[in-house]
């Protein structure tokens, strides 16, 4: 009988904990080492909150190329809407403290809400400022590493796209509003373009 209890309390106990790690995998959280690599660029932009500041410092909305600025993408969720700095996106520089777009999101009653942070480099731009390193020889065409920040590799968008720009790099970083779907994806479920 004994044996029967402690078994059955073990088997409990087992479940118990299994469904706590399923509950913790199945809803990620902001890791510690996000939250602390990205304080430097959240003390940077904090004064983006307010959107005028932004729009001052040369910021200017975004629209795609069939005028929508506010951008989602169905069953993924949405970015939001873009404020982007063109002389930033020129550079091939990439700065935590000065991301090239500042990405809002609208709340329930249509007003914007600074959320993430957009770091965007035109891939030919970063190609011709690094160097690519010498072939090893065996006929396979060596391609340069895309740019990285916060410990994540940006992502690639080729031409043509959306945004009537050529092939570039882009790293979401949700530093403003929480993202189930992680504080470096592109899209984030809990954005909506409709207020």
């Amino acid at each position: 009988m004994r044996l029967l209890r402690t078994l059955a309390i073990a088997s409990t106990t087992a479940v118990l904990l299994m469904g706590q790690a399923i509950a913790a995998f199945a809803h990620p959280q902001h890791e510690p080492t996000a939250v602390s690599m990205t304080s430097p660029a959240r003390s940077a932009t904090a004064k983006y909150h307010i959107l005028t500041v932004a729009k001052k410092a040369g910021y200017s909305i975004l629209a795609d190329t069939a005028g929508i600025t506010c951008i989602a993408e169905p069953g993924m969720g949405a970015m939001g809407v873009h404020y982007v700095k063109g002389d930033l996106v020129k550079d091939p520089a990439i700065d935590s403290a000065h991301p090239e777009a500042l990405v809002y999101a609208p709340d329930r009653h249509g007003k914007l809400q600074l959320a993430a942070l957009e770091y965007v480099v035109i891939k030919a731009d970063w190609d011709a400022s690094h160097p690519q390193p010498p072939g090893l020889g065996y006929g396979v065409q060596d391609t340069l590493a895309p740019p990285w920040l916060f410990g994540h590799e940006f992502n690639f968008t080729d031409a043509p796209n959306r945004y009537g720009l050529p092939p570039f790099y882009s790293l979401h970083a949700w530093v403003w509003k929480d993202n189930p779907a992680g504080t470096f994806a592109m899209w984030n479920p809990n954005v909506t373009c409709n207020g």
